[in-house]
């Protein structure tokens, strides 16, 4: 099993909190973590300075350089190379050694010297800490966190297919966060898409929705389940076979070997979107709302834009100009788009 998330065991400790450190560290037991690394992060983060004056004289040497870091870049400073080497050195020393720990500050190097533009220097340092991570804390948050950047380091270089290779090393099967095995399945979904591997690329965004119900990571399932529905809308067939048992029963195929066609039943293009629009956050504000866009281009062209009035009719209160212009794009009355061509005029610079 893997531990329960850190920001639980904060929200514990405001509840039931402050309490003595043998009661924390019983607290920590339930939790399913082995030492306070996560923990005294999470409440860094989310500000529980009393817990982290507690668990502070608990941490190892190896673990006190990483947190000093942590809380630098916290604060704002970006400068942290020559700090990463320190604590690498912590990391690396007879006497206060931890494998896994300098595996993730190799990462954390790993970006920094992308940032700075080397990339050899990037591609060496995260390449090395994902193999590392995963001989010491396989499937760990560090390990998941190792192979994100690392696949995330070949998109921006151009790398899809190795991209792709990455997130495949993320399996269904190996303990990884659900969170990570749907952020993996959306970029794999995006790359398949790319090159026109259209049922790999819908059986990617299914498995990403489904995770991401399985994290209580509502945003990101409502991307995935677009995602699915913009690849599968166009290809419903009512006799297809339900599209979890065409994911149940896919297999690695062979070099030249033909994929599947793309044939969805249109009771899984319903579900998916039903259930994304029974999750999605129904207020029109924001300056940024990918979720609506997303859904409402799907609701125009599943001809279901009717289950939006409660947003046609409220063009004055949308602050995100990217979503009017999705608006504008469906089919409106004359008036809606008289209204929403105002509103579009009136967030212009």
């Amino acid at each position: 099993m893997r531990p329960k998330a850190p920001g639980l065991y904060i929200s514990k400790w405001r509840e039931d909190g402050p309490v003595p450190l043998e009661e924390a560290q019983q607290w920590r037991e339930e939790f399913g973590w082995s030492d306070w690394m996560a923990i005294i992060e999470a409440a860094l983060y989310l500000d529980a300075a009393e817990l982290v004056e507690l668990l502070r004289p608990e941490l190892t040497a190896a673990q006190q350089a990483t947190f000093d870091l942590v809380r630098r870049r916290m604060l704002g400073d970006h400068r942290l190379e020559d700090a990463i080497d320190k604590a690498l050195d912590v990391c690396r020393a007879p006497e206060t050694r931890d494998l896994a720990l300098e595996g993730r500050l190799r990462m954390e190097r790993g970006l920094q010297r992308f940032e700075k533009g080397d990339s050899a220097g990037a591609e060496e340092d995260l390449t090395w800490a994902e193999t590392r991570l995963k001989s010491v804390a396989k499937a760990s948050r560090d390990h998941d966190l190792s192979l994100l950047n690392k696949a995330a380091y070949h998109m921006a270089v151009g790398e899809d297919l190795m991209s792709l290779q990455v997130y495949g090393d993320i399996s269904r099967h190996d303990n990884h966060a659900h969170e990570t095995i749907a952020i993996s399945r959306i970029g794999a979904s995006r790359i398949h898409a790319r090159y026109g591997r259209m049922f790999d690329a819908a059986r990617n965004a299914w498995n990403g929705h489904a995770h991401a119900i399985l994290a209580n990571q509502v945003t990101m399932a409502i991307e995935a389940g677009s995602l699915f529905l913009d690849l599968s809308i166009g290809e419903q067939d009512e006799s297809a076979i339900r599209f979890q048992k065409q994911v149940d029963d896919s297999k690695p195929r062979d070099a030249g070997e033909r994929a599947p066609e793309l044939n969805i039943h249109p009771d899984d293009v319903s579900g998916v979107f039903e259930w994304c629009m029974n999750h999605l956050h129904n207020e029109p504000t924001g300056q940024d709302r990918p979720d609506l866009r997303a859904m409402v281009m799907m609701a125009h062209r599943l001809d279901r834009i009717n289950e939006f009035d409660w947003l046609l009719e409220k063009p004055e209160l949308v602050e995100d100009s990217m979503l009017v212009a999705v608006v504008l794009g469906c089919s409106l009355t004359d008036q809606q788009n008289v209204a929403w061509t105002e509103r579009m005029q009136s967030l212009m610079p």
